[in-house]
């Protein structure tokens, strides 16, 4: 019996699963829907693919920094449970893929996907599958981003409560200065106040000049608004908007770990006691299940629904 694109996006519709998949449970069912979906449902990707409607928004985030080549890697894999998200199995997987993307770079999501899992003879995206089954419930890799390592590039990372958050940073330092302890040490130390203090940029001239136009327009409203004159409002504007700098930017923020100096002044200070150069360039952060919305059950209308 001939297998129409018809057919395997009816099956796909009925089951969740790939396309892929589907077309070959319907070559190997003769075209016959009811056989093709009890044959998905024996090799448990109809499973999978129901449990994949879930809510994934727990997980672990992971920050990697290759020894091969110094690159560095951020990813978030999400799982359904917090109790899930602890199995060692799940943690080795996340651990996994941060290796395959320092080794492998794919562009995104999918490319990492199609990639073979070390250990098997499948790909990272069969290993999810089975993964789902073994655990029993929904994971998605939901997102990564890379640093790139370098003759005179520093590296780091940092993972913060089990994989709550995960920061990675970038620093070019002088020839000199390279794999030098107290530097790794300024590294570590950025992905901490990045963890903590959630900065939007890394300095003000990464700051989007639209973004402030926007804020010191809000400013200069809130301060008319206050009753200043024009003249006076300039002045505190200026000043609100270094305030808004201070807080948002990595470099200007105050030093989590001595707060009488910024992050600037405690890195231009480790560098001049070394006779080098540390220059921050990059830094990426991310929080477990930052965007996603949490499914909230509502039991009676779940009730409702089942008795009409």
């Amino acid at each position: 019996m001939a297998i129409t694109a018809k057919d395997i996006q009816a099956l796909r519709e009925a089951t969740g699963v790939g396309m892929m998949d589907c077309k070959k449970a319907l070559i190997e069912s003769d075209g016959d829907m009811e056989k093709a979906i009890v044959l998905l449902r024996e090799k448990g990707l109809a499973a999978a693919a129901k449990k994949a409607s879930r809510v994934a928004a727990e997980g672990m985030v992971d920050a990697y920094v290759s020894e091969k080549d110094g690159s560095a890697v951020v990813l978030e894999v999400n799982i359904e449970t917090d109790f899930a998200a602890k199995n060692e199995a799940f943690i080795g997987f996340v651990k996994t893929l941060s290796n395959l993307i320092a080794e492998n770079n794919p562009a995104d999501v999918e490319a990492l996907s199609n990639l073979p899992y070390p250990g098997t003879e499948g790909t990272v995206q069969q290993e999810v599958q089975n993964m789902v089954l073994t655990i029993g419930e929904n994971i998605q890799i939901r997102r990564f981003e890379s640093l790139n390592g370098g003759a005179n590039i520093v590296n780091a990372s940092y993972v913060h409560m089990n994989g709550k958050i995960g920061v990675i940073a970038s620093m070019e330092v002088s020839e000199n200065l390279v794999g030098n302890a107290e530097v790794v040490q300024v590294g570590k130390d950025l992905c901490m106040q990045a963890a903590a203090m959630r900065p939007s940029w890394l300095d003000r001239d990464s700051v989007p000049a639209d973004r402030v136009a926007s804020e010191k327009e809000i400013l200069m409203t809130q301060t008319v608004n206050e009753g200043k004159p024009a003249h006076v409002a300039e002045k505190i504007v200026a000043g609100r908007i270094n305030k808004f700098f201070q807080e948002m930017c990595l470099m200007e923020q105050d030093f989590i770990k001595d707060g009488s100096v910024s992050v600037k002044k405690y890195v231009d200070g480790v560098a001049k006691s070394l006779g080098g150069e540390i220059k921050p360039v990059a830094f990426i952060r991310y929080e477990r299940g930052e965007g996603i919305a949490k499914k909230e059950d509502n039991f009676a209308a779940e009730v409702a629904g089942m008795v009409k």
